[in-house]
């Protein structure tokens, strides 16, 4: 679709047609979220005549069907259960998987972090279950654009089901390819003629992102905002030391988030027993402009940093003091 149709058609350019966010009577097909009175979920997708069964009861699906949302419904056992559409982060944590997904702390963080805007145009690579490309999508609106690469099939069909799912349609903003980034960005055999040419934003949730900054380098447009998403320390390293070697990109900023929840009733106000701990490193980076090279850092690096156990990217001439040398 192109700019132009978007702007002519009210429809796609209203954010909130694609968002995900319904309101009114709850409707047959949408699906909901009941809690038991100890917290516990179950999601139900709505259709009439049926039940869904719990260990005190069973509840009608009529009860809720063509009823406001927010009211309490009983089961046949005397047990009330709250019943609430789910948020965009209740429905990622438990939609259908086929690769794990990115969690609501961390999706959160890459929006912000990669500041992802309305209009933007986004290349994202895997795709994964679809949970961050929930996130971008409604981040950017029906008129930017999310380009997501994925390698396999069975993980880009079950991300195309679940971003269909939440959203009751098909988002005008999306383009969900199969294949390798390096690959698809590149000029050799294999390369995507459909890939987008120039790009706002960056974000990469894969095993290996130091080996496509080449090819993002040539498309992301100065000043944009390149952010990955690694699980260990190990490719952190790698894809840090890849930014600073390349020159073209500012001093990568590395972090990673935990949430802890707090117990509040009355005078008893302590930290919850359980908190979402590290699930995953985020680096942000931003391109320069073409031609210019990143300021030389003057904080040195520690002693032993690239000795001779160090095995990854370095400069041409390693930094003095640290035992390291010169690259061979």
């Amino acid at each position: 679709m192109t700019d132009q149709q978007a702007t002519a058609d009210p429809t796609v350019s209203d954010p909130a047609a694609y968002s995900g966010v319904r309101t009114g009577p709850l409707q047959p097909g949408e699906r909901v979220t009941i809690t038991d009175p100890k917290g516990r979920r179950h999601s139900l997708l709505l259709s009439p005549g049926q039940r869904f069964h719990t260990a005190k009861g069973a509840i009608e699906h009529d009860d809720l069907i063509g009823g406001p949302e927010g009211v309490v419904v009983t089961s046949v056992g005397g047990v009330q259960y709250l019943a609430l559409r789910p948020l965009l982060g209740e429905f990622t944590v438990g939609m259908p998987r086929g690769a794990q997904v990115v969690y609501p702390k961390d999706a959160a963080q890459i929006v912000v972090g990669a500041d992802i805007f309305p209009g933007a145009r986004v290349l994202e690579a895997g795709a994964g279950s679809g949970a961050l490309s929930l996130a971008l999508l409604r981040a950017i609106g029906p008129t930017g654009r999310l380009t997501s690469y994925e390698r396999r099939e069975d993980f880009a069909r079950i991300a195309a089901k679940n971003v269909r799912n939440f959203l009751g349609t098909e988002h005008p903003a999306w383009d969900l390819r199969l294949g390798d980034l390096a690959t698809a960005l590149g000029d050799g055999e294999g390369a995507d003629p459909g890939a987008p040419t120039e790009i706002d934003r960056v974000v990469l949730d894969m095993l290996a992102p130091w080996e496509c900054v080449d090819v993002i380098a040539d498309r992301l447009v100065p000043g944009g905002v390149i952010c990955c998403y690694v699980a260990t320390t190990t490719q952190l390293g790698r894809i840090t030391e890849t930014l600073r070697v390349h020159g073209g990109f500012t001093e990568p900023q590395a972090e990673e988030s935990m949430i802890r929840g707090w117990h509040v009733e009355g005078l008893s106000i302590r930290p919850s027993h359980q908190m979402v701990g590290h699930t995953g490193f985020l680096l942000t980076s931003r391109r320069l402009a073409p031609g210019v090279t990143a300021p030389a850092r003057k904080r040195r690096p520690a002693p032993g940093a690239y000795g001779e156990d160090y095995t990854g990217p370095r400069p041409t001439t390693a930094p003095t003091g640290d035992g390291a040398g010169t690259q061979p």
